[in-house]
């Protein structure tokens, strides 16, 4: 089994085209590479990543797509292109000239309006995407659960995976309504989930018994074929390391069988994604 980290991040912070991380956040406020992955998926026995984006601009996105060139571990790059514009699908047919581009990720959490996603444009190039080969990365905070599946109601045909699980309320130790929406998105098949970014929202103090009521909904409602492990490295960083987010996930899928273990670890982000070998 080929492992499968499905979400991580690179950036160089002297590079301008893109203002986060902050100085305030002391962990993770320098550069990061695969030189400084590399030890972190050889001890867990990953050898292939999904590269996600994380400045909101096409330079951004070209910075990636060429360490993708360079780097063979990096099986996918997930960008950012302007989907309000009227050329938004020539823009990634030019960026699909590297066969590692496979998604888009608008910086949701980030804009104010919840249904922002929703409009005309918006809709017309998500529904491009399916003919272009791409999936859509939908960086979401609760609030936006029940616009997503009101969006994969409207484009069935688009392959749509939530990272992070929604950022979920861990820390406050809120469920509702977190959970109904959850399993009510989950109900569209076109959509999928990433068990990542956990350690995040539930902070300092976080284990993985304070996790296990969000993963258990998470693979309860979507199912292990709709489940794929991300790290979020090196966002992770700021609560956890590698090592031991990676144990927390091993240990939240623990019921499962070895066939959905794989799912989750493997088979899941390879079939959302098209990675093969």
């Amino acid at each position: 089994m080929t492992l499968i980290d499905a979400h991580q991040h690179y950036w160089t912070l002297g590079l301008g085209h893109n203002d986060w991380p902050e100085p305030d956040l002391a962990p993770i406020y320098r550069d990061f590479g695969p030189e400084d992955l590399k030890p972190n998926l050889a001890a867990a026995g990953i050898s292939r990543t999904v590269l996600v984006q994380a400045a909101p601009n096409v330079t951004e996105t070209e910075f990636l797509l060429s360490v993708a060139e360079q780097e063979e571990s990096v099986a996918a790059v997930v960008g950012w292109v302007n989907i309000l514009a009227a050329d938004a699908a020539s823009e990634i047919r030019r960026l699909k000239a590297n066969p590692k581009f496979k998604a888009i990720r608008p910086m949701l959490q980030s804009i104010l309006e919840t249904a922002w996603i929703l409009q005309p444009q918006a809709i017309a190039t998500l529904q491009a995407l399916p003919g272009l080969d791409m999936r859509f990365d939908a960086l979401i905070q609760p609030r936006h659960l029940p616009v997503i599946a009101a969006l994969a109601a409207e484009v069935p045909e688009l392959a749509i995976v939530v990272d992070h699980g929604a950022k979920p309320f861990i820390a406050a130790g809120k469920m509702e309504p977190w959970q109904s929406d959850m399993a009510a998105l989950a109900r569209r098949p076109n959509v999928y989930v990433k068990l990542s970014g956990l350690v995040t929202e539930a902070g300092g103090g976080w284990s993985v018994e304070r996790l296990k009521p969000y993963a258990a909904h998470l693979l309860d409602v979507f199912g292990a074929d709709r489940v794929m492990f991300g790290s979020d490295w090196p966002v992770v960083l700021l609560d956890a390391d590698y090592g031991a987010w990676f144990a927390a996930a091993q240990e939240l899928t623990a019921h499962l069988t070895s066939s959905e273990r794989e799912d989750v670890f493997s088979r899941t982000a390879a079939r959302f994604y098209g990675i093969s070998g």
